[in-house]
Formats: C-alpha cells, sequence, structure tokens
C-alpha cells in the first residue's frame, strides 16, 4: 500500500489533501501537525488517516528513518501568518524545518511537494517563475523564497523540468489566493470569502478596502484559487512522479475583491430564495460598506496579483481551475451547511 506524509494535515490545504487522497482509496496516510490549537481537530474528525503525529517529533524520527517506506511528502506545514514579525521563529518553521525534510526525503527515497507562496512575488507586477520577479514583502514571503532559492541550488538548472534521475521528484506550489472548506481555524488569515461570509450573517453586509494604490473601492485585483482545484493540481503531480519544479498555483485570472464580495452576497440571497442583485444594487441596498484602507498594510499590500501558467500548461497540466463566481457559491453552500 503507498504510504504518504501530510505535514500541515490538520490546516486548511493539508486536510483538503487528506480527503483528496482518501477519496482515491488511499488511507496509509501519516498526518503531522501541531494541535495546540485543539479545533484543529475538526478539520481530521472526519477522514481517514493511518497515525497522527506531533510536529515537533516528527521530523528528527523521518530524519533517522522512522515511518517505513514513505511515496511521497506533501508539506504543508509553515506559519502562514503574513503579519507574523517575528523572523528567527519564522525563518525556523518555515525554511529551516523544510530543508531538514528535502535532506531526510532525498535520504529516504521519498518524493517532496511543497507549499511554496505568491508571496514572493511581493511588490512585483509579473507573477512568472524567474528570480527577475521575486521581491517579497514580509519576512513570510521571504522564508518561502529562500527555500525555493535553495531547491533551486540543490536541484540544478534542470529544476524547471524533469530532473533526468539526478534527484527525486520536488515540486514547489507558489500557492495565490487560495479559499474554501477547512479553513475556520486561520482567523485573521481566513479568505475573504470566509470572513465576508460571517460579516453578512452577522451584520447584514460585508466590508472592503477602499480606494488604494491608485484602485477605486474594492478594484484591488487578485487571482483566488478554489481549494478543490488546489488539491487537483497537487495529485496532477503526484500521478506524474518525473516532473519537478517551482510553479505557480493559481488561476491565471485576477478578480476584484467587489466579485468576492458580490459572489458571497448572492450566494447567501439565492440560499435564502431572493434573486442576485448588480454590485450597484448591493451598493444602494448598504449590502456593502467600504472601509478605509488600513494603515497597518500600507506598503506591505499586493493590490494586484494573477498567476503566470506558463510553466504549469507546459508540463502538461491542463486543469480547468473555477472562476470566483463558481467556487464561492460552492463554498457558501457548504459554510451554510456547517452552520
Amino acid at each position: 500500500m503507498t504510504r504518504v506524509v501530510v505535514t500541515g494535515a490538520a490546516g486548511f490545504i493539508g486536510a483538503n489533501l487528506i480527503k483528496g487522497l482518501n477519496q482515491r482509496g488511499l488511507t496509509d496516510i501519516i498526518a503531522v501537525d501541531d494541535l495546540t490549537q485543539g479545533d484543529k481537530f475538526r478539520n481530521l474528525a472526519d477522514l481517514q488517516i493511518a497515525d497522527y503525529v506531533d510536529a515537533d517529533l516528527f521530523y528528527d524520527a523521518y530524519t533517522e528513518g522512522a515511518y517505513g517506506q514513505v511515496e511521497a511528502v506533501f508539506h504543508e506545514g509553515a506559519c502562514s501568518d503574513t503579519m507574523e514579525t517575528n523572523g528567527k521563529y519564522m525563518m525556523n518553521n518555515n525554511f529551516a524545518t523544510s530543508v531538514q525534510l528535502y535532506q531526510a526525503c532525498q535520504k529516504r527515497g521519498a518524493r517532496l511537494l511543497y507549499a511554496s507562496s505568491a508571496a514572493t512575488y511581493g511588490g512585483s507586477d509579473t507573477f512568472r517563475e524567474d528570480p527577475a520577479f521575486e521581491r517579497p514583502l514580509n519576512v513570510y514571503g521571504y522564508s518561502k523564497l529562500l527555500f525555493d532559492q535553495r531547491m533551486r541550488r540543490e536541484c540544478g538548472n534542470e529544476f524547471q523540468r524533469a530532473f533526468a534521475g539526478k534527484t527525486m521528484q520536488v515540486v514547489g506550489f507558489r500557492y495565490f489566493n487560495v479559499y474554501g472548506p477547512r479553513e475556520q481555524h486561520k482567523g485573521r488569515m481566513a479568505s475573504v470569502a470566509f470572513h465576508q461570509f460571517n460579516q453578512f450573517k452577522a451584520d447584514g453586509k460585508v466590508k472592503l478596502f477602499g480606494e488604494y494604490g491608485g484602485y477605486a473601492p474594492g478594484a484591488q485585483l487578485r487571482d483566488f484559487v478554489f481549494i478543490d482545484d488546489v488539491v487537483a493540481v497537487n495529485l496532477w503531480f503526484f500521478d506524474h512522479p518525473g516532473i519537478s519544479g517551482i510553479f505557480n498555483l493559481g488561476t491565471g485570472r485576477a478578480q476584484p475583491f467587489n466579485d468576492v464580495a458580490s459572489s458571497v452576497v448572492n450566494a447567501l440571497r439565492q440560499i435564502n430564495g431572493q434573486g442576485a442583485l448588480t454590485l450597484e444594487e448591493l451598493g444602494a441596498h448598504g449590502l456593502l460598506d467600504y472601509v478605509p484602507f488600513p494603515d497597518a498594510l500600507r506598503g506591505k499590500y499586493q493590490c494586484y496579483t494573477q498567476a503566470d501558467l506558463t510553466a504549469l500548461r507546459a508540463t502538461g497540466c491542463q486543469h480547468t481551475f473555477a472562476n470566483v463566481q463558481t467556487g464561492i457559491a460552492s463554498y457558501v453552500n457548504w459554510l451554510a451547511q456547517q452552520a
């Protein structure tokens, strides 16, 4: 039986990956996480795993050969708080631990599929997997970039193509703005859609940032990607062990925050038997509220992101990504069922 490891297993992407693996009938899964935040157990409660290992124990034990033959490690464990300012903690958690895991995977003959981030691009206006466009705005983005750089050095100039037998498969996914089920534990770092769903349920309206960076209120653009699509692309690479590299994982289609807000509200209206409203109508009815852009985010905020999918498509991965309207409708229905 194929054995895999998922780090950050009780987290947002990790738990959804386990769900995707379970749907394929794969249950020999070692789940690795830190459940100090105990409510995260809910993300694992309906999933099938073979074992759970605390993150403080796993990495050293795996380096020493514990857990038998592992086919692949999906490494989603990280501090993903872009507002975290403790650089020592961030670098140890996101960089040093990842390096140790990579070295253990190479020693043990396991493939490594890991979470990078679109935060590696930071202040850039071009989102292509090239050092010329990598300009992180915070220590989180830098911690992810430094590991990508390490993988480029370790794996050589052929990293963006097949390794030709030089090393085991290593794939880094630069996640853009991921949203979807099982993110409820993330607090302020949960997606805009999650927060807007709860805002509307509580207050009857959603809040968006006002004008900033030359963009009209709510018109800042992001590449919002549905969690089911993230899982599908991870599993596509799992099925293609000869392909390695660093790849953007977004839709390739930037949409404004206004699209997210209108999709959330209209999905809830549909659940309540009400008709859809245009953005202008939502504003006129007081269902959208624009708030001043916070000073704490000035100079640290990406007003525009859009994944360049050229490298991903060149691998042969032709997955079709959901747009905001479709993905948000599915997510809001899931959230409403949980409530």
